[in-house]
């Protein structure tokens, strides 16, 4: 386990580093931030003196160098447009993003995995037609479409939640639902499927014989030896559920970290991108060794040497 897990780590270390890569050419193509942090008068010596001082009149290799040098050292540079350390404006904007994501997949999970295991167990039957018509509206419609649907339902029409905004739990109802929702009907097609595959088993079919109830049968057998796949796609959810809060945190104008991208690409503002997708190519990565970890956890018969 301790050579699986430092070959793993290894695996990891080398995919932030390509990500970091990636990112730090790509925010090189979106322009030239001196135009925004100059008042327009500014002449073109001005703007050459500003490069030279951010150092982006060295070569591309060289910035790289450098960025990944501060990275080891914890230092993600100075936002142009906070003149704040990046690292602690990115921090910032996480918490309410980790907040908004871990609710919407919480909320997936306790709605998808009941839903799924009952529909599995009564298949054919009015729960199993309702599951599916929730899994198809939950998978068609995108997150954002919700977000629409329930400001204009539940805030204009009922006034029952404010339509932006954050700090309460109020305000995280609608975002955590309209985000979650994808992730429930995901979780509950899973589940479905299977839970079905075990149910159909052998094993399954003993312990019935042998007079096991039923709820026993479910719970303690079926449910456990479904959990595998569950866990791999719960895991991806997450990542899949922080890109897609972009649009919902605009929407409900949440100040997650989604926003501050997309605010820092408008204002070009490269050090903010660069630790934001450095940070969340952080989390995806230890978040999918965890979930190898607990692979060996919930199926003892996984032996990784």
């Amino acid at each position: 386990m301790i050579r699986y897990l430092t070959r793993r780590v290894a695996q990891s270390l080398i995919t932030v580093l390509l990500v970091t890569l990636v990112i730090f050419l790509i925010v090189r193509l979106i322009g030239d931030p001196t135009h925004l942090m100059l008042p327009p008068e500014a002449t073109e010596a001005d703007r050459e003196l500003l490069r030279h001082q951010m150092g982006l009149d060295r070569p591309v290799a060289v910035q790289y160098g450098s960025y990944l040098l501060h990275l080891l050292q914890g230092q993600l540079g100075m936002s142009y447009r906070f003149s704040r350390p990046a690292l602690d404006v990115v921090l910032g904007a996480l918490g309410p993003t980790l907040l908004l994501t871990t609710s919407a997949l919480g909320l997936g999970i306790l709605v998808g995995v009941p839903l799924g295991a009952i529909a599995a167990v009564r298949r054919s039957g009015a729960v199993d037609q309702c599951a599916k018509l929730f899994a198809v509206l939950g998978q068609a419609a995108p997150p954002f479409l919700f977000s629409l649907l329930f400001i204009r339902l539940f805030s204009i029409q009922l006034s029952w939640f404010p339509t932006n905004g954050y700090g309460t739990f109020w305000h995280l109802v609608m975002p955590a639902v309209a985000l979650g929702w994808y992730s429930a009907a995901g979780i509950m097609r899973l589940t479905r499927s299977s839970m079905s595959e075990v149910l159909d088993t052998e094993y399954i079919k003993f312990a019935r014989i042998k007079g096991v109830p039923e709820r026993t049968i479910i719970f303690r057998h079926a449910l456990r030896n479904a959990l595998l796949p569950m866990i791999t796609f719960t895991a991806l959810q997450f990542g899949i559920l922080m890109g897609g809060a972009v649009s919902v945190e605009f929407i409900f104008s949440w100040p997650g970290i989604g926003r501050l991208i997309l605010d820092s690409i408008s204002n070009l503002d490269y050090t903010v991108v660069q630790a934001a997708v450095t940070v969340g190519a952080l989390i995806f990565t230890l978040l999918n060794l965890a979930v190898d970890v607990l692979y060996a956890y919930v199926d003892p018969r996984i032996r990784y040497a």
